[in-house]
């Protein structure tokens, strides 16, 4: 089971690009990148508190941009925004470096599951947009669970979206330790931290393995499989 975004999928450039088509449709030209670094930092924070049931995800897609266009003083619809943003997110899909190669090796040896906090219908259609739909047997995300990572009944739906599941047999791989890992953890399964920027875990998520390229996720579960 695979997270998407900075897993599989490029988010921080689709995301740059998006916002970017996003404020020229509104008519704002200039200040982007300022703007950008302050919806980035916003965005992330409204994020940590949906995954804790602080805030819905209709609140967070329309107040991210509420909060940055009030921070800069700017007159622009948040509304608006939202929807333009939404809508260019499909069009916008980068995959990072060895995706495409790693999900059909692993498509053609058993089953190869999407788990994600984002958007359901953005994500859909992110995936058919990434060349990657081919490879993927199911999508499981947080608006259609009802729960977010890491909490474990987001887990458990994604486990019965799997035909057949046995924890044994299964991993989760992802970028964040947080969601992904801890997540892992809870649910009892493996766990792959795909870690391209060597980062140190100071978190309390102890992944089974981590990798800093996706090609090295096919050796690793062979090394695991015969440890």
């Amino acid at each position: 089971m695979f997270d998407l975004d900075d897993t599989l999928l490029d988010f921080r450039a689709s995301e740059k690009l998006s916002f970017v088509r996003t404020m020229q449709a509104l008519g704002l030209q200039e200040r982007v990148d300022g703007l950008f670094t302050d919806y980035q930092a916003i965005n992330t924070e409204l994020w940590r508190k949906f995954e804790t049931g602080a805030v819905t995800k209709d609140f967070l897609k329309v107040e991210r941009f509420r909060a940055t266009f009030a921070r800069h003083g700017l007159a622009l619809d948040p509304e608006a925004a939202s929807g333009l943003y939404l809508d260019s997110l499909p069009d916008t899909v980068v995959l990072i470096d060895g995706a495409r190669e790693v999900c059909v090796a692993l498509a053609a040896i058993g089953e190869v599951g999407i788990i994600t906090n984002g958007v359901d219908t953005i994500q859909n259609r992110r995936i058919a947009s990434s060349g990657l739909g081919d490879c993927i047997s199911f999508v499981a995300t947080s608006e259609a669970c009802g729960h977010a990572k890491p909490d474990v009944r987001f887990f458990e739906y994604a486990a019965n979206m799997a035909h057949p599941f046995a924890k044994e047999e299964a991993i989760i791989i992802g970028d964040r330790l947080d969601a992904d890992i801890l997540g892992a953890n809870r649910y009892g399964i493996d766990s792959c931290w795909f870690n391209p920027g060597r980062l140190a875990n100071t978190s309390e998520a102890v992944p089974t393995f981590e990798v800093a390229s996706l090609r090295e996720i096919v050796p690793a579960l062979k090394a695991l499989a015969l440890a």
